[in-house]
């Protein structure tokens, strides 16, 4: 994706220069190893308080150390990638085992499968679905409950990107262009008859590989695309994330936030925007409810309430876990997104060639917006429609859930028993005119 006329990726702060960007990481890692003795301490500390044998475990004072032991064990640990966990899940009522494999690779994505384990084959198809899931600081496992919830009637796939630090500077550089072609190579991979589901910020790479491969009258072309909260046209209803972008412009964060890997990562001087600022920025968006939460996991661990400590464990164990990105990528995406809006202006571009997504014509959309999102505000996402202007009225659904926020649009009960429904029989009446009339009408 081009920055500005001339093509190619901002120059990185202090390029060929590692003493001016280095150091942030360098820093970050020292003091996470100064803290490795006090966690063995602690840790140590923790098992005695627990002892059973330990007559002080059973007092409200040894209750609390070992609380207090826990609270320090995981606000100072790493979290690593999380496990998927799916085992397991029902089609037509019967439990099907379910097995994890990857069925495409490089050095940025793994496509993975959530292969079902059938005793016998199902006597019709269920919809392919590629979900491509967001690159923009969580693991793809964010998606967990997205993926749950489409197994029971659906074969699924799913974009498994890569932490940058974990990824060798000999692989390669990895930016918005890269991204779009890796959106084309899975949907050749997959090879037809399949719907893509964009989950947020994949929404704008996902429109530019649709709209390409309709430009080239690729055969692979999707069915059907799903477009969830995503930031098509951040200039309606802009959010206080749209406005930072706005208002620092992408100097700023190629200047504040680009650092490079530190040994001994296999990434070692990639430049990268680091999951530790990322995670910082989460929490700092809401900084006193991650507090009480944790005040509240210290009174639920002395009290000994293990159904909500491990409601908490399971939240933050996947929030917490936080992967570094491409600078590259990230800083054109703040750019061509948040900056520029290049999409809905008609000025994006992939290696030189504009992105008309009004050259779609064969691929049914739906885009799905939450009603409270302050990630995409309302109308961002329902801007595609304007763009795939060439979309017959019949073959487009527009659907917006009422009392929802951005999570709300691809994770939990509403998500489950009101927009997956919905998804499911616009991909079921993608190939049929005369059903999409009727379901664009509801």
């Amino acid at each position: 994706m081009p920055i500005g006329e001339f093509g190619g990726a901002p120059p990185l702060a202090a390029e060929g220069s590692p003493v001016l960007t280095t150091p942030m990481y360098w820093m970050y890692e020292m003091a996470h190893a100064s803290l490795n003795p006090a966690r063995a301490v602690t840790d140590a500390t923790k098992l005695l308080f627990q002892n059973p044998l330990n007559p002080w475990a059973r007092t409200e004072v040894g209750k609390s150390v070992a609380a207090a032991c826990e609270l320090f064990e995981r606000t100072t640990r790493r979290y690593g990638k999380p496990e998927w966990g799916l085992n397991d899940t029902e089609v037509n009522g019967i439990r099907v085992p379910v097995e994890v494999r990857s069925v495409w690779e490089k050095p940025f994505c793994r496509l993975l499968y959530f292969d079902r384990k059938f005793a016998r084959p199902l006597r019709s198809p269920q919809p392919r679905v590629l979900i491509v899931a967001p690159m923009s600081g969580h693991y793809a496992t964010l998606l967990r409950g997205t993926v749950e919830a489409f197994l029971p009637a659906h074969e699924v796939y799913i974009t498994d990107w890569a932490d940058a630090r974990m990824v060798p500077l000999s692989d390669g550089r990895f930016d918005l262009d890269d991204y779009i072609d890796y959106v084309v190579e899975m949907l050749h991979v997959l090879g037809g008859n399949t719907h893509v589901m964009a989950v947020c910020q994949p929404s704008v790479p996902v429109v530019a590989a649709v709209s390409i491969m309709e430009a080239r009258r690729d055969p692979f072309v999707p069915t059907s695309m799903t477009l969830m909260g995503g930031p098509i046209d951040t200039r309606r209803n802009p959010t206080a994330v749209n406005n930072l972008a706005q208002e620092r412009g992408i100097d700023w964060f190629r200047n504040h936030v680009i650092t490079k890997v530190p040994f001994p990562h296999p990434g070692m001087m990639r430049d990268v925007y680091p999951g530790f600022l990322q995670l910082n920025g989460f929490i700092s968006m809401n900084l006193d409810r991650h507090m009480d939460a944790h005040k509240q996991l210290f009174a639920h661990l002395v009290k000994g309430d293990g159904d909500l400590v491990d409601k908490h464990r399971e939240f933050y164990d996947e929030y917490l876990a936080v992967m570094d990105l491409s600078a590259e990528y990230y800083l054109q995406t703040v750019d061509t997104v948040f900056v520029k809006h290049s999409l809905p202006k008609g000025e994006m571009t992939h290696r030189g060639t504009r992105v008309d997504p009004s050259k779609v014509t064969r691929v049914a959309l739906m885009t799905v917006e939450g009603e409270n999102d302050d990630i995409s505000g309302l109308g961002q996402t329902e801007a595609t429609h304007a763009l795939c202007s060439s979309i017959p009225d019949h073959r487009r659904v527009h659907y917006v859930q009422k009392g929802v926020g951005h999570y709300g649009v691809f994770n939990g009960s509403r998500f489950k028993s009101e927009i997956v429904p919905r998804i499911h029989d616009f991909m079921v009446s993608a190939a049929n005119p005369s059903s999409l009339q009727a379901l664009a009408a509801e």
